[in-house]
């Protein structure tokens, strides 16, 4: 019986260790193209940057986190529980940004695949994975730097 929930425990170590490493294997849908059109909600019209002017984008200010488990992002990408991505209101989609928690000294790498926040005040929405990854989670706001890696995929991804 012991060898029994010996091994039960050992095939569960090995499922959680495959989930763990499953997540940071992105195997993110290729857009064609960049999605910067303009847009309106709650009566409030955003406007995207440019695909220059956001691979020079840094910024710092408050994030929350939101769970879109199965919700289908902006650019049509179903975000799912466990994933590694963000909201922003004005950033070209999709794009690639590195995510930086001041307070703990963690950071992120996260694909904005969706538009968000519309609180005033906050400037970027992650998943509750990356919230957790930077040490937020239970607070639920923190302060974090935000810095452009890349935009778009495939043929159309510019980095700095």
């Amino acid at each position: 019986m012991v060898r029994f929930f010996s091994l039960l425990a050992v095939a569960a170590m090995l499922l959680m260790v495959g989930c763990q490493q499953q997540r940071f294997i992105n195997k993110w849908p290729v857009y064609k193209g960049y999605k910067k059109a303009p847009y309106t909600v709650k009566g409030q019209r955003y406007v995207p940057m440019s695909v220059e002017d956001a691979l020079n984008y840094r910024a710092e200010g408050i994030a929350s986190h939101y769970e879109a488990n199965g919700h289908i992002g902006a650019i049509g990408q179903r975000l799912y529980r466990g994933q590694l991505y963000a909201a922003h209101r004005t950033l070209p989609l999709p794009c690639v940004v590195r995510i930086t928690c001041p307070r703990t000294g963690k950071s992120c790498i996260a694909r904005v695949a969706d538009r968000g926040p519309y609180i005033p005040g906050r400037l970027i929405d992650v998943s509750t994975q990356i919230a957790k990854d930077l040490g937020f989670y239970v607070r639920g706001l923190d302060t974090v730097r935000v810095e452009v890696l890349s935009v778009g995929d495939g043929p159309y991804r510019r980095t700095r």
